[in-house]
């Protein structure tokens, strides 16, 4: 047996021990249901942080011909999908915590590969949670005053998570599983009112530059397409879709053909140092700090997303990126109009594990001083 299976299986048995999973006639495993989450955050106040449980979203996946197991066929990349979980349970809790003692309402848990679908157990890698543990977090994030929202990524260029499936993009295949993760975490998340479906950084030029070797990006009809099946999918469970805005730097149709029902979040790390100021920045960055105007201008709701992740220019002259969140609370409360300003995001963007858990809490408390 090799590993792929023996890991699909432990998955598949862990998961049902623990939850009394069963089968409903046409072979599927049925979900316990749960009641709705205790909490929602006030909108006009969300507060959220974005966490990794898993961390496939930068990787390739390696196909079936590279080799017997997956530890064969990643030998073969630059960028090697994690076989195991990167996320510590202790840091996990440490940085949840820290977040709820500083006044922050809302998680939003970026799943990947680190939440078991019944649907899709092979989907599972060694230390992947099983639905009870993710409930249990749930339950006890709500009763500390914090939603616990779905990320799942459908970015191709952040689809290392969906291990073959990411070879078969647009087919029918693919779409069945989307729908089925989707409605698996739904059921898991106790019906959620919303769900992020990422969606970002689709570009061919840029999966080649971070040294990619399976190179897959929809352009045109096929992206569209593919957004909307994703956003009627949300819709058919009664959420509502989240998503990344990114594509409109780069597609002025955005604005017309993306439905006014997705929560549009838009991100601006300032990596060039060109700054907040819309008369004074020269850089290309500068569409991205324009976009939160064109939204706000078209009707979109947003939650706008900053970091105390060191990118670019910024990286290159060692000055840090301590100060974006802040500006970019400010630059937001006076650009964007309150109706459609659902609140704001802080992305680290580090995995939730020990070596990087001294960023997570800087980011943390970065965060809370823009509420204080």
């Amino acid at each position: 047996m090799d590993r792929r299976h023996f890991v699909g299986l432990t998955a598949i048995g862990v998961a049902a021990a623990g939850m009394g999973i069963g089968c409903i006639p046409n072979g599927k495993k049925r979900i316990p249901k749960v009641p709705p989450q205790a909490v929602q955050a006030e909108k006009g106040r969300i507060r959220s942080i974005l966490l990794h449980l898993g961390n496939n979203m930068w990787c390739d996946y390696p196909s079936e011909s590279m080799g017997k197991t997956p530890e064969e066929g990643s030998a073969l990349l630059e960028k090697k999908p994690d076989l195991s979980l990167i996320c510590s349970d202790e840091v996990w809790r440490t940085v949840t915590d820290r977040a709820a003692g500083n006044g922050v309402n809302m998680i939003v848990v970026d799943l990947g590969e680190g939440l078991f679908y019944p649907s899709h157990p092979e989907l599972a890698i060694e230390g992947t949670w099983s639905i009870e543990k993710m409930r249990a977090e749930i339950s006890r994030l709500n009763a500390l005053g914090i939603e616990v929202i779905p990320k799942l990524n459908f970015s191709t260029t952040h689809n290392g998570w969906m291990g073959d499936f990411s070879h078969m993009v647009s087919s029918k295949p693919y779409y069945r599983m989307c729908e089925e993760v989707i409605a698996d975490v739904m059921e898991i998340f106790g019906h959620p009112r919303f769900f992020h479906i990422g969606c970002d950084e689709e570009r061919a030029d840029f999966q080649s530059k971070h040294q990619y070797k399976y190179v897959c990006a929809r352009l045109d009809e096929y992206w569209w397409h593919d957004l909307f099946h994703l956003v009627d999918t949300v819709g058919k469970h009664g959420a509502r879709t989240w998503m990344w805005s990114d594509h409109l730097w780069y597609h002025p149709d955005f604005i017309d053909r993306c439905p006014k029902s997705v929560i549009q979040q838009n991100w601006f790390y300032d990596s060039q140092n060109g700054g907040f100021d819309l008369s004074a920045n020269t850089t290309s960055d500068l569409i991205r700090l324009k976009s939160f105007l064109t939204l706000d201008d078209a009707g979109f709701d947003q939650v706008p997303c900053g970091t105390n992740w060191v990118g670019g220019v910024r990286k290159s002259q060692n000055i840090g990126a301590d100060d974006v969140i802040g500006k970019l609370v400010g630059f937001c409360h006076e650009h964007i109009s309150p109706e459609h300003l659902m609140g704001v995001m802080m992305a680290p963007w580090d995995p939730t594990d020990a070596e990087h858990l001294d960023h997570l809490v800087r980011g943390i408390d970065l965060f809370s001083k823009t509420f204080a």
